[in-house]
């Protein structure tokens, strides 16, 4: 598993161990002014939450509101910068300086040997509660074959009658059996309401019926289905006794559920006989697992307690009571939707890009890549029409690196951090580790020499809301900044495909993205790199250094040649001299042999 998956499922625990207080705080505080059936589905807001860390979040595309706690979390366990850890580009061929591609390098913390103890750990614990799980569950096929088919005429009507009050429609069996003590419903697909052997003989037509209306509330409320999820995130969080205290309130919860949905169909003269009827199969049962599936008529000492004073103090609920559990309710809504918000901001990386264009010629170019693996992407904005090597890397979103400096700059320019005229940040007094970014800057020197300190100023200056909103303005990749103002474009959060690269640049080029065109000017300035006959070429490179050792290398850009505009985009990686200036010097030798500079 990508260890993304652990950081999402560490803030699931902790989303869930708060929701699970702010639910427990609510129904304490306010228990007198919260419906029953209110009481028992806020406990459903606890399942969605614990099921988000298991979903990836690029299917639950949702906008990053609180956007600081994933982002102070991820960028801490995943991408911290390391400024003393560098590698130098220092590929000799012609072409000028803007071919070093000078990059940081940042750390990847592997599991060490703790990290990998506690997911062995997790791991073997949710081994043994599946066991427990289907040794508890093993009683269920016992007992499935013990059934024998209640043969009572009486009964049967009775029953018949109940479902119809029910409004269920489907066919549920009705047996008995000498393996339990009280009756209870069990079986997903073919259902079953299974008495003690020889117990119909025991109880009176009317307690009959509140065992029978019970059991098919169960049915009703699909609690068959609900033991069945609990079991599930019991195993899953099975080192988190928050899960297992909610359970086990929400069990008892939906036991005063059904027994509220069985009282509103008697005369207030027959709550009594109910509660009785409670209490005396209550004396005869023994307690079942919590990773038990079925569902019986009986709970703890305490569970019973709790039922027998709600069917005691039980009244018709009041139209204010109702209003005041819908606006409890939709505020446990509100605060559950806040925790989604948190899980869905830690994303999965790598989603491929979605490319649809019927003008595209498919192209080996394997021999230009020494051996790298990776892509190349060319457009002529004249013919419209893209070429590209290897199709499935072309679409995969991966880090952007120093090619993200374009549009950071462009940002700036926007927001006035720095000015057309005077694009001059002061030096910081940190001593990096190349001298050409020991000085003061301006967009032309911080872009040919890549400096990153300058544009990160520019980020930290414009701030992450607005960033985010240019990054969607742009529709750059994934838009995900969570990696930290100072990160999320080196080896972290945001990600962007080769053929985006090069439609971006096409709509930077073009004046079709909303900017002001002295600020885009600007920048195509600063991107100019050599001239050769005539023929200018404009471009950025990009490296991604992880732990010390080159990981990949970008260079992104366009070629003006006599009229025509080439747009390119070269991606490599997974070699130690995957680097920007390995990139660039590929390009060139793709761009000279077919004329273009």
């Amino acid at each position: 598993m990508n260890h993304l998956f652990y950081i999402r499922f560490f803030i699931g625990v902790l989303t869930s161990s708060f929701l699970i207080c702010v639910v427990l705080f609510i129904k304490n505080i306010f228990k007198e002014h919260i419906s029953v059936k209110c009481q028992y589905y806020s406990w459903f807001l606890i399942l969605i939450v614990l099921a988000m860390p298991l979903i990836p979040s690029s299917l639950l595309n949702l906008e990053l509101g609180f956007w600081w706690l994933p982002e102070k979390l991820a960028a801490s366990l995943s991408n911290p910068l390391d400024l003393t850890a560098f590698q130098q580009q220092n590929s000799a061929f012609q072409g000028g300086e803007w071919m070093m591609d000078f990059a940081l390098s940042v750390s990847r913390h592997t599991p060490n040997a703790l990290n990998t103890t506690i997911i062995l750990i997790w791991i073997v614990g949710m081994m043994f509660f599946t066991l427990l799980t289907i040794c508890y569950n093993y009683k269920m096929y016992l007992l499935k074959r013990s059934l024998c088919i209640l043969q009572n005429k009486k009964i049967e009507e009775l029953f018949q009658t109940c479902k119809r009050d029910m409004r269920i429609g489907r066919n549920i069996i009705l047996c008995e059996s000498d393996f339990i003590q009280t009756p209870m419903i069990f079986s997903f697909f073919q259902t079953y309401i299974v008495f003690p052997k020889h117990l119909s003989d025991d109880l009176t037509d009317n307690e009959m019926r509140y065992v029978l209306l019970h059991e098919l509330s169960h049915y009703k409320n699909k609690d068959i289905f609900i033991n069945y999820m609990l079991c599930f995130f019991q195993i899953i969080y099975w080192f988190n006794p928050l899960v297992w205290f909610a359970f086990n309130q929400m069990r008892t919860d939906r036991e005063i559920a059904c027994d509220i949905t069985v009282l509103k169909r008697l005369h207030t003269n027959f709550y009594g006989d109910y509660g009785r009827t409670i209490i005396n199969f209550a004396d005869k049962s023994a307690k079942n697992s919590s990773l038990m599936v079925a569902a019986d008529i009986i709970g703890s000492k305490h569970q019973i307690k709790k039922r027998i004073e709600k069917i005691v103090s039980y009244t018709v609920e009041s139209r204010l009571l109702r209003v005041k559990s819908i606006a409890v309710f939709v505020i446990l809504c509100i605060i559950m939707m806040t925790q989604v918000v948190v899980l869905s901001a830690v994303p999965y990386p790598n989603v491929p890009y979605v490319f649809k264009n019927k003008n595209v010629v498919y192209e080996d170019l394997s021999d230009y890549f020494n051996g790298f693996d990776g892509c190349f992407v060319l457009y002529n904005l004249k013919t419209d029409q893209y070429t590209i090597h290897n199709k499935s890397q072309s679409t995969m979103r991966v880090s952007p690196n120093s090619t993200y400096k374009i549009y950071s700059s462009l940002i700036g320019l926007e927001t006035h951090v720095i000015q057309v005229e005077n694009s001059k940040i002061k030096w910081d007094g940190i001593n990096y580790p190349y001298e050409s970014w020991n000085k003061d800057q301006h967009l032309a020197s911080a872009m040919r020499d890549s400096v990153s300190w300058y544009f990160q100023h520019i980020d930290q200056k414009v701030g992450h809301k607005n960033l985010q909103e240019y990054f969607n303005k742009l529709s750059y990749g994934n838009g995900n900044l969570t990696g930290g103002v100072e990160e999320y474009w080196l080896e972290s959060s945001l990600k962007i495909s080769a053929i985006e690269q090069v439609q971006l640049l096409k709509s930077f080029y073009t004046y079709e993205i909303d900017f002001k065109e002295k600020n885009i000017d600007s920048v195509k300035d600063a991107l100019k790199l050599s001239v050769k006959d005539g023929a200018v070429l404009s471009g950025k490179t990009g490296t991604g250094i992880v732990n010390g050792e080159n990981k990949n290398g970008w260079f992104i850009g366009y070629v003006e040649n006599k009229g025509e505009v080439y747009f390119f985009t070269a991606y490599i990686q997974d070699k130690a001299k995957a680097g920007g200036s390995a990139a660039a010097e590929m390009t060139l030798s793709v761009l000279k042999d077919k004329n273009i500079y």
